[in-house]
């Protein structure tokens, strides 16, 4: 590792046809998938070069079929094994770090000739072997349309159906057709949605013909078990992994979800979502440019007086509004509380007909 932080200082210029790039990060499911217009403009720019993502191995799957010939290698700092391999990989020309700027001196152990991140991470230290510096715009913007612009030149082509091909996933009982799911599950308990108002939600689908799956992750069966206690419909908390629930999802005439990573799941297999926003920026997780075309609606109480953070990976943004409380600042989530049943039914409706 020492020879290649050498190499790197003898080597400070970059190619201009890179042939290597790597998106170096530690970033949860959802906002790996965000960096999707990221590929894309990469792959327009630099049509011939290997793109290699970063990305957690539970993740990493969904890239089996390397949308935008991006390849995803599986990486958890709390795992060493993963790191040991990465630096066993061929030094790439050009570095971007996304989110947390520490992960360039992971990128700078790879070799990288050229590392790029967002400026203003505040920890000094993490900033130390960046060679380019970004700032977040001043215009608002979705996370992965702000990662793109780290990239010169025009936005990439739209999303589109059929980009990203569905990975390889182990047989399990799909449900009965037509179907929606209902992912009831969030990163953080101030993102679930009341079981009443899921109950309710559930019986309104079904009187439009659709049964229904339970979805949540493991350690989630509860909240499945407390939207459907007579479980009256067939649950898959914690049974599946990420390419079975693509498959699931896939084959959804609609899926509903609180702002987290089954979310934008919805969205590359290009499934009618629904998705409901509480302490989340619908700005920032919303369609923006890059998936614009999708069949896909947020639902929240925009603006909610105490959605009022403007952090955006640790840097101060002024136009970003978003809450990243934790249960013990707020032990009930009003934002989540004030989505009401029949906006979320009517927005199911819609992008149903969208398709």
């Amino acid at each position: 590792m020492g020879e290649r932080f050498r190499t790197r200082a003898r080597l400070g210029e970059h190619r201009e046809h890179p042939i290597r790039i790597l998106l170096a990060h530690n970033l949860l499911l959802g906002d790996t998938l965000m960096l999707t217009p990221l590929l894309a403009k990469l792959r327009e720019r630099h049509p011939a070069a290997e793109l290699t993502l970063l990305a957690s191995p539970a993740t990493a799957p969904l890239y089996e079929r390397r949308p935008y010939g991006v390849r995803a290698l599986p990486f958890r700092p709390a795992e060493a094994a993963t790191t040991r391999a990465l630096l066993r990989e061929p030094a790439p020309d050009l570095a971007f770090v996304l989110g947390d700027n520490r992960y360039s001196w992971l990128a700078a152990a790879m070799g990288a000739r050229r590392i790029v991140a967002h400026a203003g991470d505040p920890r000094a230290s993490s900033n130390w072997l960046v060679d380019e510096a970004h700032e977040y715009g001043a215009k608002p913007g979705a996370w992965g349309d702000l990662a793109a612009e780290l990239v010169a030149g025009p936005a990439p082509r739209p999303f589109a159906r059929g980009d990203w091909e569905a990975p390889t996933a182990r047989a399990f009982d799909m449900p009965r057709e037509p179907y929606a799911v209902l992912h009831v599950g969030g990163s953080t308990p101030l993102k679930h949605w009341l079981p009443d108002r899921w109950a309710a939600l559930a019986q309104a689908l079904v009187e439009r013909g659709l049964a229904i799956a339970w979805s949540a992750g493991p350690g989630e069966e509860a909240l499945v078990k407390a939207a459907d206690p007579g479980q009256r419909h067939a649950s898959y908390a914690g049974r599946l992994d990420l390419s079975q629930m693509w498959r699931l999802v896939a084959g959804a005439r609609v899926l509903v979800s609180p702002d987290t990573g089954v979310a934008h799941l919805g969205r590359i297999s290009w499934t009618p979502t629904v998705t409901l926003f509480g302490p989340g920026s619908v700005q920032l997780a919303g369609t923006g440019e890059f998936w614009r075309d999708t069949p896909w609606r947020g639902v929240g109480r925009d603006p909610f007086p105490c959605r009022d953070q403007q952090f955006l990976f640790r840097r101060r943004v002024e136009w970003v509004r978003r809450c990243g409380r934790t249960v013990e600042e707020c032990p009930e989530p009003r934002c989540m509380h004030a989505i009401g049943i029949d906006e979320v039914v009517a927005a199911a409706a819609e992008v149903q007909s969208r398709l």
